[in-house]
């Protein structure tokens, strides 16, 4: 016997409304009867973490736990689709229980990707342990009727704190800590209280799209940071004189009262005076809001501003961006945040000028972008994502090397003297001066680069216009004050002030119509006689009013075809390194479904 998987044209990874297509192949070598084939589509959202010994509430990485520490566990379901590829509408007519000859036989199955995560919705859960339905008991024929049992509890999900959210895509990376993982997996029901049921999985890649983007306009996100060189020392004549001997330190002769030595403007004038230190403002700045694609460059700007009026020089001599990824792991009432860095870009020896001589107080200098617009990110960088137990936030750091004066060519920095008894051969030169500066961007969006199509943002804009609002009726006018003479002489001449009609009601508890449907009318379903609703003094019946929808929603009758066009090559994701390896969590993590 033997089960195998075969996926139809797999791609590189799957991504919201894919439909995956494949094949349960299954070789017996003698006949053998079947209960049913169930195919499921999950998705695990895991993590676990050590009981810290002072009761705070950070949890404990795997690397530093304890082996005699308690460990608690976390598991979300946060996909969860189940079909029956055996039996389906044409063998159901056959004879129970289902004989299978020997050889291979093929059962198609199909899924398609949602949007959102389902760990929260009450009735996907219901059907991991539920009593009826594919794969339940009494799914399928065998001894008393037991189709086969499933040990996972649905109801446990429901015990769990859940966010609705945009499934997150797959990743691994802190082994026996947390990970998410999709599957497709395959259990052959086998009737019999004594046969233990066949089971296959095949590990899938998943990257979510991105949510929509806002228009773009001309507003930036910055960060920026002034600063000054502090002021060079006034060298004096008497450190030019050339020295006699290496002894000539002993003689008599006395540097007091030597005068400050003549510098060079940048006009070639000799001068006393002491040099006014520069002072400069670099900014970094990104569109706003704060967004970089995965597999794409980041389109950032540097611009420096002048902010004193010094004829020195600077220059840009190193430049190193990060990207700081903070993944947060919660298990019940712990939590634990590990911080990881990508170095995108790392360049030294540069010589860029951000401020030249002769260039009034407040230029902007603009520094060329061909050291990081060539660069994109690396593709083991996944986008910004929040679900239950797991999220991962970015952040972006500009670290800026600036030298007041043109660097020195390299090697000559590095030995100032040619030898103990030689002259210094930078003697009468200042030393550059250096400064270290960094620019940080404390919250960045990192989208996956897959863009929604447009018929899922016109769909959603239609589905919020077509629902309706919960309405109230008006108050009423105020009533017309009449004097007391009028009221003796008779009724007065003004037209008698009537309340407003109130709007028709959308809702009714009869079945809708096909006229009804047609104009767009949403019509509630009939309240349950057990629970009646609570009705404000004068309803008769409640007013309708329905939650905004979700992408799922709003393209589950629309969207037919894939997001990423047949054919079109998918950027490249290594989220996880091998979808197929097995579960670094703890074997109290792996829960059997």
């Amino acid at each position: 016997m033997s089960i195998r998987i075969a996926l139809e044209n797999p791609p590189e990874f799957y991504t919201n409304l894919d439909v995956i297509r494949g094949q349960v192949v299954l070789t017996l070598s003698r006949p053998e009867q079947i209960g049913g084939i169930i195919v499921k589509l999950e998705g695990e959202a895991k993590s676990a973490l050590g009981v810290p010994a002072d009761g705070s509430g950070t949890g404990i990485a795997q690397k530093e736990r304890t082996p005699t520490g308690d460990v608690i566990y976390e598991n979300h379901k946060i996909l969860y689709k189940v079909t029956q590829a055996f039996p389906d509408e044409k063998t159901n007519t056959l004879p129970q229980p289902y004989v299978l000859a020997a050889g291979q036989h093929r059962f198609p199955f199909q899924f398609k990707f949602p949007f959102n995560n389902a760990c929260g919705d009450p009735v996907a859960m219901a059907k991991l342990g539920g009593l009826s339905g594919a794969g339940g008991i009494a799914s399928g024929a065998g001894l008393f009727g037991l189709g086969g049992i499933r040990v996972m509890d649905g109801t446990k999900q429901l015990m769990y704190s859940h966010v609705t959210k945009t499934l997150p895509p797959s990743f691994t990376g802190f082994p026996g800590q947390c990970e998410i993982r999709y599957y497709v997996k395959v259990t052959i029901q086998r009737p019999g209280f004594f046969k233990e049921n066949w089971r296959m999985q095949t590990g899938l890649k998943f990257l979510p799209i991105e949510p929509p983007r806002p228009p773009k306009t001309n507003h930036e996100a910055y960060a920026r940071r002034p600063f000054a060189f502090r002021p060079r020392s006034p060298r004096t004549n008497a450190s030019s004189k050339k020295r006699a001997s290496f002894f000539s330190g002993w003689s008599g002769t006395s540097n007091a009262g030597s005068s400050p030595a003549p510098t060079t403007t940048a006009d070639g004038k000799l001068t006393t005076e002491p040099e006014v230190p520069p002072s400069i403002e670099m900014s970094a700045r990104l569109p706003h809001p704060a967004i970089i694609t995965c597999n794409q460059p980041i389109p950032l700007r540097l611009i420096a501003k002048k902010l004193a009026g010094s004829d020195a020089a600077v220059f840009l001599t190193a430049i190193q961006i990060d990207l700081i990824g903070q993944t947060e792991v919660r298990c019940h009432d712990l939590i634990n945040t590990e911080t990881s860095r990508w170095v995108i870009v790392s360049r030294q020896g540069l010589s860029i000028p951000v401020s030249r001589l002769g260039d009034p107080v407040g230029t902007e200098v603009i520094l060329p972008n061909d050291m990081w617009c060539n660069q994109p990110l690396p593709n083991t960088i996944m986008p910004s994502f929040v679900t239950c137990n797991l999220s991962r936030e970015y952040q972006l750091e500009v670290k800026l090397g600036l030298s007041w004066g043109k660097p020195l060519v390299s090697g000559t920095h590095t030995t100032t003297a040619s030898s103990l008894f030689g002259r210094n051969k930078n003697e009468g030169t200042d030393l550059n001066q250096e400064i270290h500066l960094p620019l940080h961007f404390s919250s960045v969006e990192v989208y996956s680069g897959i863009a929604p199509p447009a018929a899922l943002i016109e769909a959603m804009k239609q589905g919020k216009n077509k629902r309706p609002q919960s309405q109230r009726p008006p108050s009423q006018p105020a009533r017309p004050t009449t004097s007391s003479s009028s009221a003796e002489t008779g009724p007065s001449t003004a037209p008698q002030q009537q309340p407003p009609a109130l709007p028709p009601r959308t809702n009714t508890a009869q079945p809708p119509t096909a006229a009804g449907t047609a104009a767009g009318v949403v019509v509630p379903p009939p309240a349950d006689p057990l629970y009646p609703p609570q009705l404000a003094p004068g309803e008769i019946e409640p007013p309708y009013d329905d939650a905004p929808p979700s992408y799922d929603e709003a393209m589950a009758e629309i969207m037919s075809g894939p997001v990423i066009p047949d054919g079109v090559p998918r950027p490249a994701y290594s989220g996880v390194t091998n979808e197929n390896e097995p579960s670094t969590l703890p074997a109290a993590g792996n829960e059997k479904s």
